[in-house]
């Protein structure tokens, strides 16, 4: 940037700064905020989740004396999950690190580090959170493309052929391009049975700005702002709704897809890394969704001192799996490009 003002100046005025720094790169990261603030702990090797998949068959009508089935039903199967881990590094050199120490200083550059880059992993992890957990050679973990799927894509979940328990199916529809009412409505029916149905819907802005197109204008109006109350509270984001439901736009969200999930279903179990402690920050950046803590699962390496190098260097962890109890109740349109 060029300067201004001559030598006159700039020998007798400072230079003032601002004490935060603006974020003009993360967008929302909405689905994985709300899955992280929600997260439960993990315990264990292994997390196995337990699933009838059949039912028991010998029930019968009888009179007098018939002879009744005795066998034995075996309906059921677990799903087995292991937990992922994904690590971002800070470092920074220790001549930076003097010169940010002296009386002139406006922000505190070792926590800043660590507050920006955990915002950084975050993001990443928005955006894990909605693929299949192959990326990585298979260590990243699962995401709504694996939760979410009808066995086309993903063809087990748990370590469980979906082709042979067909009830660990989702249900995925090709949209065709057009979204209507009538296919939101036959996908709520499909993934629905009694009080359980979806309790939200993710999507991107496309297809957000044409489900909006499809309600009435005071409809949406009521709509946008009776959901803002519950939902921008402590997240900032804005919804319309569907049977009572929010639909939420996500920058991370897949292209041309609409998903419906029913959140009693789906947990974040978080496994935080051992040796090291969790984030826990107010932060100085501003311009972005993200408030700390973050969520449970995030944690500390502290900074280390390379034997090899002059500064300082630490890691921020995040662990755990993302997990399903009941994928049938999930479902999702795709390749959605107009209303």
């Amino acid at each position: 940037m060029t300067e201004l003002y001559g030598q006159r100046v700039q020998t007798t005025v400072q230079t003032e700064y601002l004490p935060y720094v603006v974020d003009t790169i993360l967008g929302s990261n909405v689905m994985f905020q709300r899955v992280v603030r929600a997260a439960k702990k993990w315990s264990g090797r292994t997390l196995r989740v337990p699933v009838k998949v059949s039912k028991n068959t010998t029930g019968q009508s009888f009179r007098g004396m018939d002879t009744f089935s005795v066998a034995a039903t075996d309906n059921r199967q677990f799903m087995e999950f292991t937990p992922s881990f994904y690590q971002i590094t800070c470092a920074l050199p220790g001549d930076e690190l003097s010169v940010a120490d002296t009386d002139s200083k406006i922000l505190d550059m070792m926590k800043l580090t660590i507050q920006s880059d955990t915002e950084d992993m975050a993001d990443d992890l928005g955006t894990i959170f909605y693929s299949d957990g192959t990326g990585n050679g298979s260590k990243d973990p699962l995401g709504l493309a694996a939760l979410v799927d009808d066995g086309t894509s993903v063809s087990t979940i748990g370590g469980i052929s979906r082709s042979t328990y067909t009830t660990l199916k989702g249900t995925v529809t090709a949209s065709s391009g057009t979204l209507t009412l009538a296919k939101l409505d036959t996908l709520w029916i499909n993934v629905s049975s009694g009080a359980q149905k979806p309790t939200a819907f993710y999507t991107t802005e496309a297809v957000f700005n044409f489900y909006g197109q499809l309600l009435r204008p005071q409809e949406r109006i009521t709509k946008d702002a009776s959901l803002m109350k519950g939902l921008s509270a402590g997240t900032g984001f804005t919804a319309l709704s569907y049977n009572g439901k929010p639909v939420l736009m996500d920058e991370k969200c897949t292209s041309g897809a609409l998903i419906a999930v029913r959140e009693d279903d789906m947990d974040w179990y978080a496994l935080p890394y051992k040796f090291a402690k969790a984030v826990a920050y107010k932060s100085q950046v501003e311009g972005n969704d993200y408030e700390a803590p973050i969520g449970l699962g995030f944690s500390w390496s502290d900074w280390i001192i390379p034997a090899n190098a002059a500064g300082v260097v630490g890691h921020i962890y995040f662990g755990g799996q993302f997990v399903t109890r009941n994928p049938k109740r999930h479902g999702k349109l795709t390749g959605i490009t107009s209303s």
